[in-house]
């Protein structure tokens, strides 16, 4: 059996997998596989680094530090000047990279790792998906969580790469793909919520970015073959106020996510026990 587990994209939202990775544990799980993307990138790669419950306080250390907070902390002004200097971004990606430099400590390729952790990015010059697997991991988790918009593309052997989630928000297919028998989802908790025709300009917005999100993951769902069993996490509810575009740089409710996370995950895997 080789059991995988796999961590969804989704921000500040990404909390939610340190509190499914502390049930896991507590349920004597343990991963041969980790495939991310975006925040699920950071946190898998410093699974595979630790994949004891010893990473779960780090995990915590990380989302309380103050490097995770400055990630997207800056104020307007300095937003306004990054984007007058590189037309294309709004904040620093030196602290998105000093965040997972600090998450990884040591580890610095892939060869380092405990465990197999493959990350998912999106090339710009092939409009294709890429999957990391060996190489610079700081380089690769940095390429898999650079948000369009937010950070600029992370240049790769002279190759631009944005963030996993544009290609495969959920890389559950991957984890088929790469033999796991048996699946833990880490999801964030949006696939969880309903949707509804749109109201208003930020609903069309928010709601086609929902269904670009989640359609690859339900059809690789509806395509798991025979053999091979998948167990989606429950997240534990969304907050107030996820709903809101700006919602991905809220680092206010980190410990009530975690902790509702790891409630619902333990009593979903005491059910499947």
């Amino acid at each position: 059996m080789t059991v995988a587990f796999v961590l969804g994209g989704g921000g500040v939202r990404g909390a939610v997998h340190v509190g499914m990775l502390q049930a896991l544990f507590e349920a004597g799980v343990r991963p041969d596989l980790l495939v991310g993307t975006s925040i699920g990138a950071i946190n898998g790669a410093a699974v595979a680094a630790d994949p004891t419950p010893a990473v779960v306080p780090r995990l915590l250390e990380a989302w309380a530090s103050p490097t995770a907070a400055s990630v997207y902390s800056e104020p307007w002004y300095r937003q306004v000047g990054h984007l007058a200097r590189s037309r294309i971004h709004l904040y620093d990606p030196a602290k998105l990279r000093a965040l997972i430099t600090e998450t990884l400590g040591e580890h610095r390729t892939f060869a380092d790792l405990r465990v197999q952790l493959v990350v998912a990015a999106a090339s710009i010059e092939r409009a294709a998906e890429h999957w990391f697997d060996s190489g610079s991991l700081v380089d690769a988790v940095q390429a898999s969580a650079s948000v369009p918009g937010a950070l600029p593309p992370t240049e790769i052997d002279g190759e631009h790469f944005v963030d996993g989630g544009v290609v495969d928000s959920i890389p559950l297919g991957e984890a088929v793909r790469r033999g796991a028998t048996t699946i833990y989802v880490l999801q964030v908790g949006r696939i969880e919520e309903p949707l509804s025709a749109p109201r208003t300009p930020a609903d069309v917005a928010r709601v086609t970015f929902e269904i670009s999100r989640r359609h690859r993951f339900f059809r690789e769902l509806d395509d798991v073959p025979d053999g091979v069993t998948v167990h989606v996490l429950p997240s534990g509810g969304s907050l107030p106020g996820d709903e809101k575009l700006g919602a991905f740089k809220r680092l206010d409710a980190t410990r009530r996510r975690i902790e509702q996370s790891h409630a619902a995950a333990r009593t979903y895997l005491e059910e499947q026990a």
